[in-house]
C-alpha cells in the first residue's frame, strides 16, 4: 500500500511537471508537443501520450481565454453582430472575430481526417525523436528567414483575409510534432509582413479554437478509458498548464515589442542537435 500511495504522488508530481512544460512552450515558438515528447524520454519517464499531452492543453486554451478575456469578450459580441449588420465587419474586434474563424478551419478539417483516416498517426515515425529533431531544425531555420526577410512594417488595420488564409495553413502544421502552432503561425505573420507584437497576438488569438477543441476531444477520449482515481493527475497538469500559460504569454509578449525572435531561432537549433547526438 505504501509503495501504491508512493507511486500515485510520482504521477501527480510529474502531471504537474509536465504542466508546467506544457503551458511555458505552448506559447513560445518551440513546440509543446516536441517538449513532452523529449523531456520524458531523457528523464526516463514513459511516454504521456497524446491524450494526456492535449488534454492538458485545456490549461494553456482557459490561460489565453484569461489572458484576454476583455478582448474576446467584445471579439465574442462583434462575432455575433455579423449575421445582424453586415457594416460591422469594418469593426476591428468583428474582423478579428472573422479572422480567428477562417483560420481555425483549416487545422480542423485536417485534425478531423487524420483522426478518420490516420488512426494510427500517435504511434507513427512522424512522432518520433528523429522526426521532432529535423522538423525542430527546419522550423529554426524557417523562422530565421521570416525575422531576415519580413518587412514587419503592417499593424492590425493592415492585415488581410490572404494573410489569415495563410496563417490558417500553417497553423495546420502544427498537427506534427516539432513544428509548434505557435511559431509556425508567427513564421506565417512575419513572412507576411506583420510587425512581431501584433503577430504574437494574432497567433495566440486564432490559436484558442485548436487547441480548445483538440484538449476536449482528447481529455474525453482520455476519461473513457481511466479510472476515477486517475483524474487527479491530469487535473493538476491542466491547472499547473494553466499558471505557466500566463507567465509565458506575458513574458512572449512584452520580449517581442523590444527584441527578434533569433534566441528562440538558436535554441531550436540546438534542441534539435541535442536530439540527434544521443540517437
Amino acid at each position: 500500500m505504501p509503495e501504491e500511495i508512493s507511486n500515485y504522488v510520482f504521477i501527480c508530481v510529474k502531471s504537474f511537471f509536465l504542466g508546467i512544460i506544457q503551458g511555458f512552450t505552448e506559447f513560445l515558438p518551440i513546440s509543446s508537443t516536441a517538449h513532452l515528447k523529449v523531456v520524458p524520454f531523457f528523464l526516463g519517464w514513459n511516454d504521456p501520450g497524446v491524450s494526456f499531452s492535449a488534454s492538458i492543453q485545456l490549461g494553456s486554451a482557459v490561460a489565453i481565454i484569461f489572458y484576454f478575456r476583455n478582448q474576446i469578450s467584445s471579439i465574442i459580441n462583434s462575432f455575433f453582430l455579423i449575421f445582424k449588420h453586415r457594416k460591422v465587419f469594418k469593426d476591428n474586434n468583428t474582423r478579428l472575430a472573422t479572422y480567428i474563424f477562417v483560420a481555425s478551419i483549416p487545422i480542423c478539417i485536417f485534425g478531423f481526417l487524420i483522426k478518420l483516416y490516420w488512426p494510427r498517426y500517435a504511434d507513427s515515425s512522424f512522432r518520433g525523436l528523429f522526426s521532432i529533431a529535423i522538423t525542430s531544425i527546419l522550423m529554426a531555420l524557417l523562422l530565421a528567414l521570416a525575422e531576415i526577410y519580413g518587412k514587419r512594417k503592417k499593424l492590425f488595420n493592415d492585415i488581410n483575409l490572404k494573410d489569415v488564409i495563410l496563417l490558417g495553413l500553417a497553423q495546420s502544421l502544427a498537427l506534427f510534432p516539432g513544428v509548434s502552432r505557435s511559431g509556425i503561425t508567427l513564421t506565417s505573420a512575419l513572412f507576411s509582413g506583420i510587425e512581431r507584437k501584433t503577430a504574437a497576438r494574432l497567433s495566440f488569438l486564432v490559436g484558442i479554437p485548436a487547441i480548445s477543441i483538440s484538449g476536449l476531444v482528447e481529455l474525453f477520449n482520455l476519461l473513457r478509458t481511466i479510472s476515477t482515481i486517475d483524474i487527479l493527475p491530469i487535473i493538476i497538469g491542466i491547472v499547473s498548464s494553466f499558471f505557466s500559460s500566463i507567465f509565458a504569454i506575458d513574458l512572449f509578449i512584452k520580449f517581442l515589442a523590444k527584441n527578434n525572435t533569433f534566441v528562440f531561432v538558436f535554441y531550436r537549433l540546438a534542441f534539435g542537435v541535442f536530439i540527434f547526438s544521443t540517437l
